[in-house]
């Protein structure tokens, strides 16, 4: 009899046997909690990165404005040969002309009538002048001041020379603007200048070495910086570098109308290194001639000024403002810079102070972050004319 072997068919069923519910709600949890932590670390990875930009851009600020003002302060007062009477040791006699009492007015629209010989003269022995609060007579140049900010003014020559139809990196002489020449001829004094427009002059009188041809003339060059409240629009709330330069624009040769440099910086303060001793400690004192202490060599001037700093610097404010002995005796600058971020940073709150100089700014207690820069400057252009044996 034979046999009939039945197989079951549960092994089969069991191979065919699908995913359970359970199963299926565990692999979406894992794989939510996979995805949440991507996300997370793509978002962390994001602000950042966000965050480093933003740093970046407020120290690329703070060095470039402390650049710029390096740079146009390492050139004031470059008149080339000019020499004012007070630094001129070759002087046998007491100097004339030097700026007593208050420092010329620094917005004066130019007119033959307020720009007199004194008033020229006067901007050419003080190439740098700072303030605490807006200059007087400069309301309508320096506008929007942010408070607690600086005001610095330089002043020098055009490092290139003006001809007609232009040079390399250097516009044409233009009719109406001011220009410079000073004298490299031996038979005029180190302290003969040319100070006018064209072409109310003919820049013919100032002479060369050969005291035939006449002096190459350069473009007058005048720079306030100071710190506006605002970048391109009134109230958008971005303090901002810029500067006014002296220029013609239609008929007016005066201060124009500030120009931004820099966006987000904040704060802005400068001090004044004064060299107010010689090299033998006695005081300048410019009202008499050249004292010697050796009179036969001609060494050592005693009672001029040594190119060096002496003392604290000075910090010019509004209730004791720099006077022009003062501003003649200035060899070094000290600038500090406060720089912010553009943009305000969630979750940050800067509670910190800054020193800028011998003044502390904040707490801001906001969503911003800052960086001060700070740098001392020599007057190369002054401290040059005094370095002697």
């Amino acid at each position: 009899m034979s046999r009939r072997t039945h197989h079951s068919q549960r092994p089969y069923a069991a191979v065919q046997r699908g995913v359970t519910l359970i199963e299926l709600m565990v692999s979406i949890a894992i794989t939510l909690i996979i995805v949440a932590a991507l996300i997370t670390l793509y978002l962390n990875v994001t602000q950042t990165n966000r965050e480093m930009v933003k740093v970046n851009r407020q120290i690329e600020s703070g060095r470039l404005a402390v650049y710029v003002l390096e740079n146009e302060v390492a050139h004031a007062g470059f008149w080339e040969n000019y020499m004012p009477q007070f630094d001129d040791l070759t002087l046998t006699t007491a100097p004339a002309d030097v700026p007593t009492g208050a420092a010329p007015a620094p917005c004066l629209p130019y007119t033959p009538a307020n720009w007199t010989d004194a008033y020229k003269r006067s901007l050419l022995d003080i190439p740098l002048q700072s303030y605490a609060d807006v200059p007087a007579g400069c309301s309508a140049v320096v506008t929007n001041k942010k408070a607690n900010t600086d005001v610095l003014v330089v002043r020098h020559a055009d490092t290139c020379v003006a001809v007609v139809g232009g040079s390399t990196n250097c516009e044409a002489d233009i009719a109406g603007k001011l220009y410079f020449q000073s004298s490299l001829c031996a038979t005029q004094t180190p302290s003969a200048f040319e100070l006018n427009t064209i072409p109310t002059t003919d820049f013919t009188t100032i002479r060369r070495k050969d005291c035939t041809t006449a002096a190459l003339k350069r473009k007058f060059i005048s720079d306030i910086y100071y710190i506006r409240d605002y970048a391109e629009t009134v109230g958008d709330g971005i303090p901002t570098l810029v500067r006014s330069r002296f220029d013609l624009v239609g008929t007016t040769l005066a201060h124009q109308e500030p120009v931004p440099l820099i966006e987000g910086i904040e704060g802005f303060r400068v001090e004044l290194g004064l060299d107010t001793l010689g090299k033998t400690g006695l005081a300048t004192n410019y009202t008499q001639a050249v004292s010697w202490a050796d009179a036969t060599n001609k060494t050592t001037p005693t009672d001029r000024g040594d190119g060096s700093p002496d003392g604290a610097f000075v910090h010019c404010t509004t209730g004791a403002p720099c006077t022009a002995d003062q501003f003649i005796n200035a060899v070094a600058v000290k600038l500090h810079i406060l720089a912010r971020s553009a943009e305000a940073s969630p979750g940050h709150t800067d509670s910190k102070t800054y020193t800028l100089g011998s003044a502390t700014l904040g707490p801001f207690n906001d969503h911003f972050k800052r960086h001060v820069f700070a740098t001392t400057v020599r007057l190369t252009n002054v401290t040059g004319r005094r370095e002697t044996p």
